[in-house]
């Protein structure tokens, strides 16, 4: 296994640029490992939940399954919990756990009681909207980013979740750690993380914006599509910085030099938070429900995001590539890192051939989104021996980011073959109208990889409870912050 030397500093202590830069996040305190666990239970809550609706959600939409069960209603019911829990949810308590870890070590009892009602409304929030469907009916309405149920109760829950955001990400912004004068591989990495808060502070600032901006008098499929558009796309920067982020802790920790310097990846992290930027110019210079003001917000994703990933995506390869027998707690790791890689690149190829709006659409999506939850399992693994529990180390945790990844790898290729045939979005049963053979084999190709990726998502649950499980210093760390 690759080890990294000792880095070389000058006269004055600072890294000199010509040694390898060791992305080491900082370490963890009583107070952010109890914050970090508490986010982690939460996220591993939403992934099993997701994990139950998009059972329904991929046998809703295979042929022959397809008809033992409920009709296009109950598909777009199961679409709605599931984008919620596996998208939103997922990745805001992700970024939970790893802020927590960047904020600084002795915070006022006050903050630290804010911290967590920040956590307890994100709780509350997402127990509410996976409850809504069965305590107060409504439709089902497929807005990108964040889908709805047309109810007061899921109105309600999602609202109390975004207020646990908000809160998330104001601690986040006031209470991080300064990078400071010197930029090593850390205070690259806490640039990285702290520039993911600011994105998420620019998402929630064009939500508000879009409320006191929406035009009067529109449905409430448009209504919804106008009011997510802008804050999503500025949350997919929150989660592609944290990405990136994952990328280079990882290789690290794998024992792989990351050939730049840790003021090239500041300065890609700037590069990819920039785009965010073009958001508040967005409604600024058009009006939210104009084609002009949708087509920017997509443009600055498109280049903030490609301009940084592309070189720090190259690097990350040449790190890993000089492996090859690694520890059977770094395998789980690499592996993450690449399947990562592979999803990430399949799903921005997938976006460069859409043409019109058929299932092209959720696969390029499907697979970026999934390149990134990758990355954010890796880091779990990563995490799970800092913050008190054992250090996955299996068959299995190995063989989860490729059956998750390779499973999605599938069924976004049956997407992007079905699409070929116009077949479309967001309809399943005998709403998708498949006449040939192409478009069954497509669709059944779609299936076939979304119960393999469902069962990898349960194997990464399985892998992280027993890790919770099964490590005597999980105990002794509960009972030394009361947590127990």
């Amino acid at each position: 296994m690759n080890t990294h030397t000792v880095s070389a500093h000058d006269a004055k202590g600072h890294v000199t640029a010509s040694t390898p830069a060791h992305y080491v996040l900082p370490g963890t305190t009583a107070g952010s490992r109890r914050l970090a666990r508490a986010w982690l239970r939460l996220a591993l809550a939403a992934l099993l939940g997701s994990g139950l609706f998009s059972v329904l959600l991929v046998l809703a939409r295979t042929p022959g399954i397809n008809t033992l069960l409920p009709g296009g209603d109950f598909f777009r019911v199961a679409l709605v919990v599931h984008v919620d829990l596996s998208v939103l949810v997922w990745f805001v308590a992700i970024a939970g756990m790893l802020w927590s870890l960047n904020l600084r070590p002795a915070i006022a009892p006050g903050t630290r009681l804010a911290a967590q009602l920040a956590w307890a409304l994100c709780a509350a929030g997402a127990l509410g909207m996976a409850l809504a469907p069965f305590i107060d009916s409504g439709a089902a309405i497929m807005a990108n980013y964040i889908p709805m149920i047309d109810s007061a109760a899921f109105r309600a829950a999602l609202l109390v979740f975004a207020a646990g955001g908000l809160l998330l990400v104001l601690l986040t912004m006031i209470c991080t750690v300064p990078i400071g004068p010197a930029v090593d591989g850390t205070g690259a990495l806490r640039f990285g993380l702290h520039a993911s808060a600011v994105a998420a502070a620019v998402a929630l600032l064009a939500f508000g914006w879009s409320v006191l901006a929406m035009p009067a008098g529109l449905p409430a499929d448009a209504y919804y599509e106008i009011l997510y558009w802008g804050g999503g796309h500025a949350l997919q920067f929150t989660w592609t910085l944290l990405m990136l982020v994952s990328w280079l802790v990882l290789v690290h920790a794998c024992g792989g030099q990351v050939p730049l310097s840790p003021r090239i990846v500041l300065l890609l992290f700037t590069l990819a938070l920039a785009g965010v930027f073009v958001t508040p110019l967005a409604y600024l210079m058009h009006d939210i429900s104009s084609v002009e003001h949708r087509n920017m917000h997509t443009w600055a994703m498109r280049l903030g995001g490609g301009m940084a990933i592309a070189p720090l995506m190259l690097a990350v390869l040449l790190g890993l590539a000089p492996l090859r027998r690694l520890a059977p707690n770094l395998r789980p790791l690499r592996a993450a890192v690449l399947a990562s890689l592979l999803l990430f690149v399949a799903g921005g190829l997938i976006g460069l051939t859409i043409n019109g709006s058929n299932v092209r659409i959720p696969a390029h999506y499907h697979g970026s989104i999934v390149g990134v939850t990758l990355a954010l399992m890796g880091m779990v693994y990563w995490l799970l021996p800092k913050l008190g529990y054992a250090a996955p180390s299996d068959r299995m945790a190995v063989l989860q980011p490729w059956l998750f990844g390779g499973g999605q790898l599938l069924h976004i290729i049956g997407l992007m073959w079905s699409g070929g045939y116009g077949v479309q979005r967001k309809v399943a049963g005998a709403e998708q109208v498949l006449r040939s053979t192409g478009e069954i084999a497509g669709m059944g190709l779609m299936g076939l990889g979304g119960l393999l990726a469902i069962a990898g998502g349960m194997l990464f649950a399985l892998v992280v409870i027993r890790a919770m499980r099964g490590a005597p210093a999980a105990l002794t760390e509960r009972r030394r912050d009361g947590t127990a």
